[in-house]
């Protein structure tokens, strides 16, 4: 088991920012198209985090003309080149799938340090 364990250390990325559920990132992806490769930023947010080693993920929510795009990127992706945080959201739970059915300023979340 120890073996495991080195190995997978080994994969772990160390440089990305902690965030929790509710806080708005953007994502910058490495895309590869062709022999072309270019960074796309995904932008939104956190709805959910999947915990543990290699296997880590966490799942971004965005409005997109109107349309709600979720994406689920793994945690320790070589693909992923950075990881911004740009607002800490105020919530009261760790998975935030009722803002699914929400629309418009009630799907809103309210930032960390607003009273």
């Amino acid at each position: 088991m120890d073996i495991i364990k080195k190995i997978e250390q080994e994969h772990l990325r160390m440089d990305l920012p902690t965030f929790r559920s509710g806080d708005n990132v953007k994502v910058h992806m490495r895309i590869v198209e062709g022999e072309k490769e270019r960074i796309q930023v995904f932008q939104g947010n956190v709805i959910r985090i999947s915990r543990g080693t290699v296997d880590a993920t966490f799942t971004v929510r965005k409005i997109s003309d109107g349309v709600g795009v979720e994406r689920i990127f793994p945690m320790h992706s070589p693909f992923i080149e950075k990881v911004e945080l740009i607002t800490e959201g105020r919530v009261r739970r760790s998975r935030l799938y009722y803002l699914r059915a929400l629309k418009g300023k009630s799907a809103r979340i309210k930032p960390k340090n607003a009273y």
